[in-house]
């Protein structure tokens, strides 16, 4: 690269009095002399504007210095001031910085910030004239289809769940995929709000009932597991009592009953209404904790006359009926402590809504994916039948 030509204002003055003395042009007197036209033509542009006081820069060593400074120090300070705003972005990707510069360009010169960011000029501008391409075309698409989800679902959904949710919809995202979008965008399901317990002091079981499942949540069929367990929901009227009957195959609320009393009666309807619902005649076991309302007479006899088999948790070990202490956890942290209830009514609706509008559509739709699954995996072959 060669060396920049500097003149003195000297030279400048000198080689304008020679134009203005001469007939010959100012083109012709440039070639001449070994000066650009158009730098002579701005010389003698710049004289007949400002007359003697014209071509201003230093004629002294000193000056000089001093004006190379205070250019020195404009630079440094815009570098300053941009890193100061938006250096964090170096540890980012490329195209990362390649925005943070298009946003900044009208607060700082885009080749300075280039220098600091460390990418080059030319890449920058070919960034910035380039069209999407067809996977960010595509993403922006799928970003707004889980923006919708994720606001439908009162943003409760995750990554793994919008993940299932969107492959019912037949799209192809992988879950990671799914969940860079979503942190890249400020999209989060609820993470799981830890709380101490106090235990009460456990019933007795009735003679003859044991704990059957022993902590085996695992359902391979339909109608052979069920949990259920009571929870409470507090509003400002007071409370509301909540009782779910839980299918371990599907995860799918089978019954379900809500009271301001938690008596044997309000259980009693949760599980008629899963017996509505079974399709089977098979025998069920239901299994719970030794709450008074599941050692009544009245429970017990109701059991017995719709084919159910009685499981109860052993003493003080709550992880017995995990599976229904799970489901209310994620009832109360998706729903229930997110919402602030007037009187019982406005309650009972928001869980009618999550418990039939929410979670159990999408318990059979995965279902219905496991069974897609499986008849695929059954499918004879074309080559070998």
């Amino acid at each position: 690269m060669s060396k920049r030509k500097r003149y003195s204002p000297e030279y400048k003055h000198e080689l304008v009095e020679l134009v203005r003395r001469s007939n010959s042009s100012c083109r012709k007197i440039a070639l001449e002399v070994g000066v650009g036209p158009a730098l002579l033509t701005r010389w003698v542009r710049e004289a007949d504007a400002g007359g003697t006081k014209a071509f201003p820069g230093g004629g002294t060593p000193r000056d000089e210095e001093l004006a190379r400074l205070k250019r020195e120090l404009t630079r440094v300070t815009k570098e300053r001031d941009f890193l100061k705003r938006r250096g964090g972005v170096l540890r980012e990707a490329v195209t990362e910085r390649y925005a943070v510069i298009e946003y900044c360009r009208s607060d700082f010169p885009v080749g300075m910030m280039c220098r600091c960011l460390e990418v080059s000029t030319s890449g920058f501008y070919a960034w910035s004239g380039r069209k999407p391409g067809l996977r960010a075309q595509d993403n922006a698409r799928l970003l707004v289809r889980i923006r919708e989800m994720h606001e439908d679902s009162k943003g409760v959904l995750g990554a793994p769940r919008m993940h299932e949710d969107l492959g019912d919809e037949g799209e192809s995202a992988s879950l990671n995929r799914v969940a860079r979008l979503m942190a890249a965008n400020g999209l989060q399901g609820l993470p799981q709000r830890k709380k101490r317990r106090f235990g009460q002091k456990p019933g007795s079981r009735p003679v003859g009932v044991e704990n059957l499942l022993e902590r085996d949540f695992d359902a391979f069929e339909p109608e052979t597991k069920w949990v259920t367990d009571i929870t409470e929901i507090v509003t400002i009227e007071g409370k509301l009592f909540l009782c779910v009957v839980l299918d371990l195959y599907c995860k799918r609320v089978m019954g379900w009953s809500m009271h301001h009393r938690q008596d044997r009666h309000m259980v009693v309807r949760a599980v008629q209404m899963a017996v509505w619902q079974r399709e089977g005649e098979n025998e069920v076991i239901l299994h719970s904790d030794r709450g008074g309302q599941f050692i009544s007479g009245t429970y017990q006899k109701f059991l017995g006359g719709n084919a159910l088999v009685c499981s109860m948790s052993a003493v003080g070990h709550c992880g017995d009926n995990a599976a229904c202490e799970g489901f209310f956890g994620v009832l109360k942290r998706e729903r229930v402590h997110r919402t602030h209830y007037r009187t019982r009514d406005e309650a009972r609706a928001d869980l009618f809504d999550y418990l039939e509008r929410f979670h159990n559509p999408r318990m059979r739709r995965r279902v219905a994916r496991r069974d897609r699954e499986f008849q695929a995996l059954i499918k004879p072959s074309v080559e070998t039948g």
